[in-house]
């Protein structure tokens, strides 16, 4: 994997907040860059890959230029992470459509079962950590 690796992610969802702190503590080469959904920068990546810009249910990774989505995105994050998270990329031999019912059903309850943040991060003020580095 290389440094074209970008992840897109509701950024009002404390899962998937909570999902990109995870990547961002085992991520030792600095592989992924991120950009929530409602960025600025994220709405010009999934207008640049033509994907849906107002549904930000599925993650996303962009990698040298091919977007995958939802489990098979998480997977190949997983790949490239450290410590036995490593592991969950074994699930890819599953078939995309039994590990995207599961995926689905997280992502339909994710606000009810883990929240949801008022406010999105000002991405201009992230400066300081990984999250929302990338630059158009």
């Amino acid at each position: 994997m290389n440094q074209s690796s970008i992840i897109l992610f509701d950024g009002i969802c404390n899962l998937c907040n909570g999902a990109v702190q995870f990547v961002i503590k085992h991520d030792p080469h600095n592989q992924f860059t991120f950009a929530s959904m409602q960025s600025d920068s994220g709405q010009k990546l999934l207008q640049q890959y033509q994907l849906e810009q107002t549904n930000f249910d599925s993650f996303i990774l962009i990698q040298d230029n091919t977007v995958f989505k939802k489990s098979t995105a998480a997977l190949r994050v997983a790949k490239n992470l450290s410590g036995p998270v490593q592991l969950l990329s074994k699930l890819i031999i599953v078939p995309a459509v039994v590990r995207d019912a599961v995926y689905n059903v997280i992502a339909r309850n994710r606000y009810k079962w883990f929240g949801k943040k008022k406010y999105l991060y000002d991405t201009n003020s992230c400066t300081s950590i990984k999250i929302f580095k990338l630059k158009l």
